[in-house]
């Protein structure tokens, strides 16, 4: 099966889910003062561009060594986010991701799992090991999927507030 360039980057926004993280930056960057949260947002980005980056190169070579395979990959993933979704229908009162550390997050849970978690991860590798020859596409779409998750994600606060609106107007009797 031949991967087109768009259908890469498609692929990759929907693993990294930016919009579906909006919540979760939210709540983790709610401590952390406004003029630093764009900052936050795009360091986090960065890691996670570099980690996908790493497993673009050298995934494969990396899973071999620590001995997992592309299928116990997708599986964590799915664990993580079966996990989550449990602390969230299940709620405690610190919320869903327990206590909020004071200060800023630092990779985890932003950067990884997140964004550059272990379907994102599992994506990049497969992509490049079903075509190594299109590596410089691979880099380019994973480049273009990370700078629109950081946009996104930079305007969290808009998108949510908006969603608000819509969600407000739409249920809004006449």
């Amino acid at each position: 099966m031949d991967i087109s360039f768009a259908s890469a980057v498609v692929v990759l926004l929907l693993v990294t889910d930016p919009i579906g993280n909006i919540p979760l930056f939210s709540t983790l960057l709610k401590t952390v003062e406004p003029a630093r949260r764009t900052r936050v947002i795009l360091r986090e980005c960065l890691i996670a561009y570099g980690v996908l980056l790493v497993f673009v190169f050298f995934g494969e070579r990396i899973l071999a060594l620590i001995g997992v395979s592309d299928r116990s990959l997708n599986i964590a993933g799915g664990v993580i986010l079966f996990l989550i979704a449990l602390r969230m229908v299940f709620r405690s009162p610190e919320g869903p991701f327990g206590e909020l550390p004071q200060g800023e997050p630092f990779i985890v849970p932003l950067a990884i799992p997140s964004l550059a978690g272990p379907t994102a991860i599992a994506t990049v590798v497969l992509l490049a090991s079903r075509a190594p020859e299109r590596m410089n596409e691979w880099v380019v779409a994973v480049t273009v999927a990370m700078a629109v998750a950081a946009l996104a994600l930079v305007f969290a606060d808009r998108i949510a507030r908006a969603i608000d609106y819509l969600r407000h107007h739409a249920t809004a009797q006449p």
